[in-house]
């Protein structure tokens, strides 16, 4: 029994360790750890996120970090005929996604490997962007919010989705809020607690 406590301790102490390192080194999660960008998010719903994008369809969407595509097929329906363009700086999460979308047999998705401080596309060409528990793994949040604005059409928009329920890179309502400001992207106002929200912004 003491020997199990023991285990469970230095598992505990492992795994404290191993959130505030990740903490203090903002850093996408590896493809290998894959599962946690799939474990279900009970606040962060779909729902909630058409919510905050208020997507009337026919629109280009950019959905920066899409993971293994928890979200990518919802945006491609609602657009319509519109696009969505997905950016991610590891080949593995926009293979995972793109399979998953061919399996739905969704074509108006095109995947570019990036990084969201230097975006691929012209400016002012984008109707609404989107990055779910992903602000907090860019290590300049504010280089990426300038290009954001940069490449968003006037009066687009930026949600930007957080929840503190196990991720270590949570970024908190107020802070998100003050990054954006700086670069002149103004609130309009959010979905959800403060623990697990989503954010909306305008250029």
């Amino acid at each position: 029994m003491i020997r199990t406590k023991g285990i469970l301790l230095a598992a505990l102490v492992a795994l404290g360790g191993a959130y505030w390192w990740w903490r203090r080194h903002p850093s996408p999660c590896p493809y290998g750890l894959r599962i946690w960008v799939q474990i279900p998010r009970p606040f962060l719903t779909p729902g909630r996120l058409r919510e905050a994008l208020a997507l009337s369809g026919g629109e280009q969407v950019l959905e920066i970090g899409p993971g293994t595509g928890y979200y990518t097929p919802h945006l491609a329906s609602w657009v319509g005929d519109g696009t969505v363009e997905i950016l991610d700086m590891q080949q593995e999460m926009l293979d995972h996604t793109m399979k998953k979308l061919e399996r739905l047999g969704m074509g108006n998705v095109s995947p570019r490997l990036a990084d969201a401080v230097e975006l691929p596309y012209p400016d002012e060409s984008v109707d609404a962007a989107l990055m779910v528990t992903v602000f907090g793994e860019i290590p300049d949040g504010d280089a990426a919010l300038a290009e954001i604005r940069r490449v968003l059409k006037r009066g687009g928009r930026l949600v930007i989705g957080s929840i503190a329920i196990g991720d270590p890179h949570f970024s908190s309502l107020g802070a998100v809020r003050s990054h954006a400001e700086r670069a002149g992207l103004h609130s309009a106002g959010s979905v959800g607690p403060p623990f697990a929200y989503f954010a909306s912004f305008q250029k």
